[in-house]
């Protein structure tokens, strides 16, 4: 059975998390294999987030949605079926 377990890649060695410490006390050799995660960098992240509220911000000071008419939106995206008696 794998077990799975979280290390850091530090140049050509493994830094093991303390979960695995205690599995591997003696010095033999022992096969991995290695996934690396690959995530977004936290400013890329947050500077993406920060530009999408000023855009959001800016269209609302423009009240570029201010004509559409929400319930007649709706309905013309969803494009419900007419049910008996909803529309009396």
């Amino acid at each position: 059975m794998l077990q799975t377990f979280r290390a850091t890649l530090r140049g050509n060695s493994l830094e093991w998390g303390e979960e695995v410490q205690c599995l591997f006390k003696d010095d033999r050799p022992v096969q991995v294999l290695v996934t690396i995660l690959e995530e977004e960098p936290t400013q890329e992240k947050n500077g993406r987030g920060q530009r999408m509220a000023a855009v959001l911000e800016k269209l609302a000071q423009a009240q570029a949605f201010a004509e559409i008419d929400p319930v007649a939106w709706q309905r013309d995206v969803r494009q419900d079926r007419e049910l008996l008696g909803r529309n009396e």
